[in-house]
């Protein structure tokens, strides 16, 4: 975990890597919860019998899963102390390069891209990148902008 003291702090630590996090296991229980959640019951998802016979060999995670770890990595990658509240402002972008089969392990690295300063804080853009073991090729890569209220 990166912690800044401040926004000042943040600021000057623009293009800096904020380390590793996780892994996240993707069961089939956690994508079955999400297919429910979402009301997205596509076969390639929960049907392992129909997946075995599919593209990929065996079901596969939806990619708003695995974009929804960006909360958890982002909690656990980057802290600036003596601001009011942190704030999820959106997504500049989001790609999902390759699938996450049922059982992976997800992790993920950051780089802190921007910091510009806003009326009564500033917006923050980090780039986050999840990849799992079995793969060369990221599984999510997003630019994620939040809001941070001093």
């Amino acid at each position: 975990m990166t912690t800044f003291t401040s926004l000042d702090e943040l600021r000057a630590a623009v293009g800096s890597e904020l380390g590793a996090a996780g892994p996240i296991l993707v069961t089939q229980d956690r994508i079955n919860g999400f297919a429910d959640v979402t009301e997205d019951h596509q076969w390639i998802h929960i049907d392992a019998e129909r997946a075995a016979a599919g593209p990929f060999g065996t079901t596969i995670a939806h990619g708003y899963l695995t974009l929804s770890f960006v909360a958890p990595f982002l909690e656990s990658l980057l802290v600036v102390e003596g601001v009011k509240a942190t704030l999820n402002y959106g997504l500049d972008s989001v790609r999902f390069p390759t699938p996450v089969p049922s059982g992976s392990e997800v992790s993920a690295t950051a780089v802190l891209a921007e910091v510009a300063d806003k009326p009564g804080g500033a917006e923050v853009r980090v780039k986050l990148t999840m990849t799992i073991p079995t793969s060369p090729k990221p599984v999510c890569v997003a630019t994620v902008v939040m809001r941070i209220v001093e």
